[in-house]
């Protein structure tokens, strides 16, 4: 952020109350193609990403679970089943047309009865402190204006002992791998976007926010800062994906 009235929209400078809207746009755009694109750009690894971040939750039966920037439910899905009829999924978004794909297809799958939907802004929850056992955010962070509140706002609502994950596009750890991944984004992605899902420059924005995101360390300071312990990060296909833990204690 240059200063504080403008923030980065991907490589662009934008003034800040203008970024949550080009941000739903984007999404807006994307909605109805979003898991496919998903698994055509990631060649479906990104179910192996989830599946490790559900791992590092460790949820269980009777927990309440908030999962912001929920998406389509594919977090949010698999804590349902696992915290049972005695616990409950909180699905949040702040996209209308994300918000309500994912419902479709949670409701299609018959996640009923222990799932909540909220359109709400991760900078400005609208939960009670100590709400939650755990809070999960995967892959949205980046497209937050103010990364720092979200990141205070998730340590307020969880309960003490409770933890956060935030599953994010990260920096690679060797210089080759960043430029393969570099030529990857910036020439087949977009591509990729528009033969798919029609819209090449919402999927180059997507490799923008990617770049401009705090590195690992970074965002673990971040996450001390925001009152978490005992943070930590796991690297996932040498570190394009990383996973950060932190622990309200």
């Amino acid at each position: 952020m240059s200063d504080d009235k403008t923030t980065h929209f991907g490589y662009q400078e934008v003034p800040v109350k203008e970024k949550a809207s080009r941000v739903r746009a984007v999404f807006d755009s994307v909605a109805t193609r979003y898991d496919l694109m998903n698994d055509l750009m990631s060649l479906g690894i990104h179910r192996l990403w989830k599946r490790r971040t559900i791992e590092l939750a460790g949820v269980r039966r009777g927990q309440r679970v908030l999962d912001l920037a929920a998406g389509t439910g594919d977090l949010a899905e698999q804590f349902a089943r696992i915290v049972g009829a005695d616990g409950g999924v909180v699905m949040s978004d702040i996209n209308q047309a994300m918000l309500a794909q994912g419902r479709e297809r949670l409701v299609d799958a018959g996640i009923v009865g222990n799932l909540d939907y909220v359109l709400a802004d991760a900078e400005t929850l609208p939960f009670a402190g100590n709400s939650f056992d755990c809070v999960t955010i995967g892959f949205g962070l980046r497209n937050v204006t103010h990364k720092q509140y979200a990141l205070n706002e998730i340590c307020r609502v969880l309960r003490p002992g409770g933890r956060a994950l935030i599953l994010e596009f990260s920096h690679p750890t060797t210089k080759p791998l960043a430029k393969a991944y570099d030529l990857y984004s910036f020439s087949v992605l977009p591509n990729l976007g528009r033969l798919v899902a029609g819209d090449a420059d919402s999927y180059r924005y997507l490799a923008e926010s990617i770049r401009m995101h705090p590195d690992q360390e970074t965002l673990r300071s971040m996450m001390e800062q925001a009152g978490f312990e005992r943070c930590e990060f796991v690297n996932l296909t040498g570190g394009i994906v990383a996973i950060h833990r932190g622990y309200k204690l």
